[in-house]
């Protein structure tokens, strides 16, 4: 009887999925645009009906074509060199060697019934999120707003496909925000686009099974840092008592993963590490604008009223990341407590930039950074404490000789 009641309940989840997407499609903003995309709620007329293999091809296509088109367009802005061509090589032979747990997780990505991709949240292009839905979700579910990294260059909503499977399984919903990269972009662009993503994520987080009541920012490496400024900048305008869209306490958590807070600071090193200053200071629109979009230098600014209404800030890095120093979140943290925010670090001993996101946890088993986030995600709730005790441990996705090699590689 047990198990035939687990299983009904299995089926009951499986059905409320398409039931939760329709509330998306029927209530979500009217925004101008939102058919141009070939799986954009709404564009179907808002049914339950899912996407068949064509349209789930024709998307893969459609986005495989945008990403290598924006790449290309990149390529020919950069000029080609030797330390670039260097470093796509790099690329390719890590990614070759991560290909059996890419290609399980893009399984996931796009034939699971528990994600919803590319929901329109805005009217510029890239304007789109995915949603990662827990297979229960009787109750309200937390909600982790997810902006992904890429060197503000090669960001995409995609990449967070990982953690937002692995934060699924745990029950809490993950929405990760795409936005315009450079050149589509500039940094003001990715700000404004991450913030109206948030807004979009903290207006309908009920109509997907989310709980309004928790809902979390979180960012990785380019993303930790455009999260940051759409997370200050917001407060700033809220402190100040102007007009907005969403309220910075709404969010009752902000997670920052291997992120870099001071873009004054590090103009140098992104130059040493291949990021030329030219490129770096076009995408942060000159180097007078380098204070307005450096976090810890905002922080310091702002007033004690800005800074109260900032929600705890949880800092994430590994203490042998080359692409992002440890440091800049040291620092960053130390600059907010001495504010008088709430601002806790924890640091990674040896793991790179890509291995707390990445390496760690295609080797499956308990995941040291997914386990630190559910952690203050769950703090107050003892019930999902319990079943996070009893949590199926993930399977390895890719074999240990691959990911040491991957990591050696790795041009991050």
């Amino acid at each position: 009887m047990q198990l035939a009641g687990r299983a009904s309940g299995d089926a009951a989840a499986e059905e409320a999925v398409p039931r939760v997407v329709n509330q998306v499609l029927v209530r979500r903003r009217s925004v101008p645009g939102a058919s141009d995309s070939p799986l954009a709620p709404g564009s179907r007329g808002g049914g339950e009906r899912r996407s068949t293999f064509r349209e789930d091809v024709s998307h893969a296509a459609a986005e495989t074509y945008l990403v290598t088109r924006l790449a290309f367009i990149l390529l020919r802005y950069l000029g080609v060199g030797y330390r670039w061509i260097s470093q796509l090589l790099a690329l390719i032979i890590y990614a070759i060697l991560l290909m059996p747990g890419f290609i399980r997780v893009g399984y996931y990505y796009f034939f699971s019934r528990q994600v919803l991709r590319s929901v329109v949240y805005g009217d510029q292009p890239r304007n789109r999120l995915d949603l990662y839905i827990p297979r229960d979700h009787t109750k309200p579910c937390p909600v982790v707003a997810f902006v992904t990294g890429g060197a503000w260059i090669i960001g995409y909503k995609a990449w967070g496909a990982l953690l937002g499977r692995r934060l699924a399984e745990r029950g809490i919903i993950v929405a990760c925000i795409d936005y315009r990269n450079f050149p589509q972009g500039t940094i003001s662009d990715m700000v404004s686009d991450a913030s109206e993503g948030i807004s979009f994520i903290c207006e309908t987080a009920g109509t997907f099974g989310g709980d309004p009541n928790q809902i979390y920012l979180m960012g990785q490496s380019a993303g930790a840092h455009i999260a940051a400024c759409a997370l200050l900048e917001q407060a700033a305008i809220e402190s100040k008592g102007e007009q907005i869209s969403w309220s910075v306490t709404q969010i009752k958590a902000y997670f920052g993963l291997s992120g870099g807070y001071n873009i004054q600071n590090l103009v140098d090193h992104f130059h040493e590490r291949g990021l030329y200053r030219s490129i770096f200071l076009s995408i942060m629109e000159g180097e007078k604008s380098l204070p307005r979009y450096s976090p810890e230098i905002v922080a310091k600014k702002s007033s004690p009223e800005t800074i109260a209404l900032l929600p705890q800030i949880v800092l994430l890095h590994g203490t042998e990341d080359y692409s992002i120093p440890f440091s800049a979140s040291e620092t960053f943290a130390g600059v907010l407590k001495q504010a008088g925010a709430k601002a806790k670090l924890q640091l990674y001993e040896g793991k790179t930039h890509t291995d707390v996101f990445l390496q760690d946890p295609l080797r499956g088993g308990r995941d040291k950074l997914v386990e630190d986030v559910i952690s203050v995600i769950h703090a107050d709730d003892s019930s999902a404490r319990e079943k996070d005790a009893l949590a199926p441990i993930p399977d390895r996705l890719v074999s240990e000789w691959q990911i040491k090699l991957a990591r050696k590689i790795s041009p991050f």
